[in-house]
């Protein structure tokens, strides 16, 4: 049964890989894209920007609708409609037909995830579900930072079709393995559209997705720019830069792992003492003046960090609607993707008044702010379980 239980997490784990892998993996390869269908940058931008929106509008729905079917079926389907849409896209004529083919796996995005999250939860014992939850946030960390580099090399050695067709490949592959080795998941005792949607009723819900919100923007906010401030700030050359945003990338990974596990035994003081190190992160990160070793252990520390983020906007919105979990990770989904927005828009705010230096104010509001979200959202789950104790994601008590 556990090795059983094994497999699943790590098919599962690599299904969102194979998921985020098409999301940033092109990101490396958008110039490219720009040369081979004759449109600016900007325009090019748009295969990263609209699947990003597609994902956001999708988040609250798109799990709701299919929560109430088998759960195996479900994911072949999103590893089928990404295989198909990935393979059209290597022989795309024109870029309006590379975006719809970008769009439209979008909206299947959040379908997967959020069930990938919640069959991880419920495959193993309550005190252990965040730790299969860290899982597969680790194969989406995976996902941010690995497909980048291999799309370019692939799309520089070869063309940029080739790179289209390792995205293909990858969910082709897990469209194969989920088919062959994952059991049959029917759902048990299906909710009711109503019901799930019923959990908006509750504040708690509100004040937990503002918290994502606000946690995701604390840290995306300010990564967006990170690229810019190592090459003005710290002067850093660009093979240096590439090499400092991989350490960041891995070091989500061991991040997720880690915030698993600190989660598993002690939710409250991870939730709350996370802003907390974040903010003193951003004001070391303003007073370093670009010094290279400081700087470098900020990075390492940041990376670790916003591998811990991603587990916890997860288990906030698991806590405060865990009869709902489909709806909540969609909904965790959502909330994530327009932190990402809103913090990278008021970094961009500052660094327009103030300069480039600046870019941490915009982190340091949105920390505060997580800071203080994550308290009272706490207190609210907390009230009748004591202190020290949070819902776990199946809606135990821990």
């Amino acid at each position: 049964m556990k090795q059983q239980q094994q497999l699943l997490l790590l098919i599962l784990a690599f299904g969102v890989f194979s998921i985020l892998n098409t999301e940033m993996g092109i990101i490396g390869i958008l110039p490219m894209a720009a040369e081979m269908y004759q449109v600016d940058i900007v325009q090019a931008g748009l295969l990263v920007s609209l699947f990003a929106l597609g994902v956001a509008i999708a988040g609250p729905t798109m799990p709701l609708l299919f929560s109430r079917f088998n759960r195996k079926r479900v994911m072949l389907l999103v590893l089928g409609v990404f295989t198909l849409c990935n393979a059209l896209a290597v022989f795309a004529s024109d870029f309006e037909v590379l975006l719809v083919l970008r769009v439209v796996p979008a909206f299947f995005h959040p379908v997967y995830c959020a069930l990938a999250f919640s069959v991880a939860a419920a495959s193993v014992a309550p005190e252990d579900a965040p730790r299969a939850v860290a899982r597969i946030n680790m194969g989406v960390a995976a996902g941010m930072v690995v497909g980048v580099p291999i799309s370019n090399v692939l799309a520089a050695t070869f063309d940029f079709s080739v790179a289209m067709a390792f995205f293909a490949g990858v969910t082709g592959l897990m469209f194969l393995l989920t088919m062959a080795f994952v059991s049959d998941l029917p759902v048990a005792q299906p909710m009711q559209y109503g019901a799930q949607l019923s959990v908006l009723k509750r504040p708690p819900v509100w004040l937990a997705i503002v918290a994502v919100i606000c946690l995701n923007g604390s840290i995306f906010g300010v990564y967006n720019y990170l690229a810019d401030y190592l090459q003005q700030i710290a002067a850093l050359p660009g093979q240096f830069i590439a090499a400092l945003l991989l350490v960041y990338g891995l070091l989500n990974i061991y991040g997720s792992y880690l915030g698993g596990n600190l989660l598993a035994k002690r939710p409250c003081a991870t939730v709350r003492l996370f802003p907390l190190c974040t903010i003193v992160l951003y004001c070391l990160l303003f007073v370093s003046g670009g010094q290279l070793l400081l700087l470098a252990a900020l990075i390492v520390a940041w990376g670790i960090l916003g591998g811990i983020n991603a587990n916890i906007n997860q288990y906030l919105l698991a806590c405060v609607a865990s009869d709902a979990p489909d709806f909540s990770n969609g909904l965790f989904l959502t909330a994530a993707n327009l932190g990402c927005m809103a913090g990278t828009m008021l970094s961009g705010f500052f660094i327009r008044s103030l300069g480039l230096p600046f870019v941490v104010c915009g982190g340091l509001v949105m920390a505060t702010a997580a800071l203080l979200l994550t308290k009272f959202v706490h207190c609210q789950a907390d009230e009748r379980i004591g202190d020290e104790h949070l819902l776990l994601p199946d809606g135990t008590d821990r």
